[in-house]
């Protein structure tokens, strides 16, 4: 009776150790998940702020070249694309279709040298470049959750209890081809 009694305990403790075991898998499991949703969330937030200040950068700059209605529109749209996306991948998308818009509008901008000297201009090209660096770091950090996450998930034997609850790869944030490439910009054709 007592052998019985002792192995009992032993198999019991075995078996709360394996469960204890797998339930902080579990729960790494679930705070990386988490950690990676709110690192998308500082993505969103720096998208949200690049197209609120372009907005009104585009506003200031209508009002020096109002006849530039083509990039100006495609501006829009894009900023309407980008509010729109619902993935990592459908942002990247967005965010080079948005970049390439942009760089449209600086060529523009470098037609009209009042508007360069403008001092609204300049500070909004200033918060420009913050949040373009604020966005470049967000991006980084939320490709480096993803990456510690979507390691422990294919780890033995996390990948165990990773296939079980439907823990599943997580997407990158990836630049779109041809994003490496500088935009063209010819300073030829200037107005005077």
């Amino acid at each position: 009776m007592k052998k019985g009694l002792i192995v009992l305990a032993v198999i019991l403790g075995v078996l709360f150790l394996a469960g204890s075991s797998l339930a902080g898998m579990y729960n790494s499991l679930v705070t990386d998940s988490e950690n990676i949703k709110g690192q998308w969330s500082q993505v969103e937030n720096q998208l949200q702020r690049r197209a609120d200040l372009i907005g009104n950068l585009v506003e200031t700059v209508k009002g020096y070249a109002a006849h530039e209605k083509e990039v100006l529109g495609k501006i829009a749209d894009s900023r309407a694309r980008l509010a729109g996306a619902k993935t990592p991948g459908e942002a990247a998308r967005a965010e080079a279709d948005f970049t390439n818009a942009l760089s449209r509008l600086l060529v523009v901008v470098e037609n009209y040298p009042n508007l360069k000297a403008d001092a609204n201009f300049r500070s909004l090209m200033d918060e420009l470049a913050g949040t373009e660096n604020r966005l470049a770091v967000a991006r980084r950090d939320y490709n480096q959750a993803v990456q510690a996450y979507n390691t422990k998930i294919r780890s033995f034997p996390n990948s165990l209890i990773a296939g079980m609850f439907g823990f599943g790869p997580q997407e990158y944030f990836k630049a779109e081809e041809g994003a490496k490439a500088a935009p063209k910009v010819d300073f030829g054709t200037q107005k005077q």
